[in-house]
């Protein structure tokens, strides 16, 4: 029996960066096509409301286009309609070249979501759809606001929406609304038919070529997965059509099984394409980075733990004492090494990006050249986040935990 190849933790983490693109940076202003181009390499980015610095979203192509601005994806979104917003396994702007491809997981949804929210929900939304769409038909886009003007409103969260809300979430997920802009960060919904351009609006593959795309979409920005991580990229694909689909590929040659080692050494036997073993692994850039905890290369959990030796869990729900760092620390990566999370948050009002505490992981020494890279990093966040200073709590250089 033929030994698997192994691809060493070093390599490997050199490549999942390059699969990711935190491999380098790219220099310059950016323009729209630039972009477009940097998040179909990524395949979404996702998309997150907590503002404590900067979105999610910003944050996650800020890391990779240091001149970066949210203006250029607003006109992808809302101009050109280069992008839309969807979701995988969380909401996310994806390219539009993609749409016809989410024609699965609409249908997907029309046959979960109506069974899942009527307990989950207030049922009265299945007798509001009609309504719902028509509206949108007839008057144009609309926010949540703008629907059920007669119904109770709650200052609860997303699991207390009003009726036409749960309405208007429902026919986004299903398809027949897409998100035609955001106002501030409320979705604005319009007729799928008015925002999706041609001929991405009336293409739709069969299922089966749908999950074979995804899968291969996956395993190429990966790099290497196993098929339950190849499942879980687009969440779309269930997890045992894509171990089927794995069987496929291994059987006709045109994936193959390594073995990849970890940093605490242990192997974990992932699938690749079999040019994988022998493509470079250049070493990233030295350059300092504060990613989002939303970066596609750290939102799957134990992935980050397994390759970078890196624990990273935001506790919601555990209280204050027992919370080993803040609620929701920022990541910091240099080369292909995590050296740190920073508990920063951006006080617009004041101008001023605060910094309450940065701790380095175990093994990382903290010596005057390293500091003056965070310093410099921070100062480039700041002027990002809309602030025209750091400031640095008096005790912020902490001891690892």
């Amino acid at each position: 029996m033929t030994a698997r190849p192994l691809i060493q933790n070093a390599r490997a983490r050199r490549l999942f960066l390059d699969r990711h693109l935190l491999g380098d940076v790219v220099p310059g202003k950016p323009d729209a096509a630039a972009l477009l181009d940097l998040i179909t390499r990524l395949g979404f980015v996702q998309i997150d409301s907590i503002n404590t610095v900067a979105r999610a979203h910003h944050m996650i192509l800020r890391a990779r286009m240091p001149g970066y601005r949210p203006a250029t994806l607003d006109r992808l979104l809302e101009d050109h309609r280069s992008l839309f917003e969807h979701w995988t396994h969380d909401a996310s702007v994806i390219p539009t070249e993609f749409f016809p491809h989410w024609r699965l997981r609409f249908d997907r949804s029309r046959e979960t979501l109506a069974d899942r929210w009527r307990t989950w929900r207030d049922p009265a939304y299945l007798d509001k759809l009609d309504e719902v769409l028509a509206k949108v038909a007839e008057g144009g886009p609309v926010t949540s606001g703008e629907a059920g003007e007669d119904e109770p409103r709650s200052s609860g969260g997303w699991w207390e929406w009003h009726p036409s809300k749960t309405a208007l979430e429902y026919l986004w997920r299903t398809g027949a609304l897409a998100v035609a802009r955001r106002e501030g960060f409320r979705k604005v919904y319009d007729l799928t038919e008015r925002v999706i351009p041609e001929p991405h609006l009336t293409h739709r593959p069969e299922a089966e070529h749908t999950i074979d795309w995804a899968c291969n979409a996956a395993i190429d920005r990966l790099g290497f997965a196993t098929s339950g991580e190849i499942a879980a990229f687009f969440a779309t694909v269930s997890p045992e059509e894509a171990k089927r689909w794995c069987a496929r590929e291994l059987a006709c040659g045109a994936l193959i099984e390594v073995d990849v080692e970890g940093a605490d050494g242990a192997r974990r036997r992932s699938f690749a394409r079999p040019s994988l073993p022998g493509e470079d692994a250049a070493e990233p850039t030295g350059r300092l980075r504060i990613l989002s905890p939303f970066d596609p290369a750290l939102r799957d959990r134990n992935r980050a733990e397994r390759l970078f030796g890196f624990h990273y869990r935001i506790e919601v729900f555990v209280p204050e004492p027992k919370r080993k760092y803040g609620y929701y620390v920022f990541p910091v990566i240099e080369g292909d090494r995590i050296t740190g999370r920073i508990d920063a948050k951006a006080d617009r009002q004041a101008g001023a990006l605060a910094v309450r505490a940065f701790w380095p992981e175990r093994g990382v020494k903290m010596g005057a050249g390293r500091i003056r890279r965070l310093e410099v990093e921070l100062d480039r966040l700041a002027r990002f986040s809309g602030c025209d200073r750091v400031d640095l709590a008096p005790d912020w250089l902490r001891e690892s935990l």
